[in-house]
């Protein structure tokens, strides 16, 4: 067994085809059938079910092509270990971000990354909060912005800036004329939230619990931006995090009264990441460019 019949199990479970994962592996579909048979006689189990019309791993052969996939990102962990010995500020780097944060800050941010990490090649992720944290897990992602605290064992955490939410309204509603919110003029109104496994609903709802103010049943957005068009519409009013508040026609944007509800947002990362320098740079180009939104 060697790391090249490790690609051919993975391609061929991914494409559930020899021929495909021929092409893929830039091989012959028989020099790549002819492999796969001997790993399969060398373990003296099979891996993969053949018909004329599909291949689909056994239920022991989806354990070892899991297995197989856990080599692979060793190794390929073994070579950005190796890369940034050498150079430390160089190599790709796979950053993270919620959609109701990476929307709004990666557009100021990715020029200063450039600027200031050239020899950097930037794969930016906009993914959920759950997505992103497995991500980590598995070592798909080097470091992503969460909302803190974040409870892993496995992870490290850096607070790099606290975003405030402001109360979002269309001109014409009776709330729209106060300078600011108190608490008791939400107390029994009902706020347009996001979609279930956004991590901004929950903390929407949080503050909703404190200043007794309830959800909207009937609606729920995938969006801030489809939010904020809600709002425009005159269909309810919402939080609104600072960072994605804009100038609009037709919305007033209204400061809670102290102590304002706000979120932490920080830079997470795996506490065995060889990547420190690179992460504590960057997160001081976050802290730059959420001063400037």
């Amino acid at each position: 067994m060697n790391l090249r019949d490790l690609h051919y199990l993975i391609a061929v479970a991914d494409l559930r085809s020899f021929v495909q994962a021929a092409d893929r592996c830039c091989i012959s579909q028989p020099t790549l059938s002819t492999q796969i048979k001997k790993l399969e006689d060398e373990l003296g189990i099979q891996i993969f079910e053949r018909t004329n019309k599909k291949v689909l791993p056994t239920e022991l052969g989806e354990q070892i092509v899991a297995s197989a996939r856990r080599i692979l990102k060793e190794q390929d962990n073994i070579k950005e270990l190796a890369a940034t010995a050498q150079d430390p500020l160089a190599g790709n780097l796979r950053f993270g971000a919620f959609p109701t944060l990476a929307t709004y800050l990666f557009p100021p941010l990715v020029p200063l990354i450039k600027k200031d990490l050239p020899r950097i090649r930037l794969i930016l992720v906009e993914e959920k909060t759950e997505q992103l944290l497995q991500q980590l897990r598995s070592g798909q992602m080097d470091c992503a912005l969460l909302a803190l605290p974040i409870y892993e064992d496995f992870l490290e955490s850096q607070a790099l800036f606290d975003d405030e939410f402001l109360l979002a309204v269309a001109d014409g509603h009776p709330l729209a004329a106060k300078p600011q919110v108190e608490s008791d003029d939400l107390n029994g109104e009902h706020l347009l939230l996001l979609d279930e496994g956004h991590c901004l609903r929950g903390h929407a709802l949080q503050i909703c619990q404190t200043i007794g103010a309830d959800e909207e049943q009937d609606l729920r957005a995938t969006s801030l931006e489809t939010l904020r068009q809600m709002v425009r519409a005159g269909t309810g009013i919402t939080f609104m995090p600072r960072i994605a508040v804009r100038d609009e026609p037709g919305l007033r944007y209204l400061p809670f009264a102290e102590p304002a509800p706000s979120r932490s947002i920080g830079m997470v990362w795996r506490k065995t990441s060889a990547r420190g320098e690179l992460i504590r740079r960057l997160s001081g180009l976050v802290q730059d460019a959420a001063k400037d939104i």
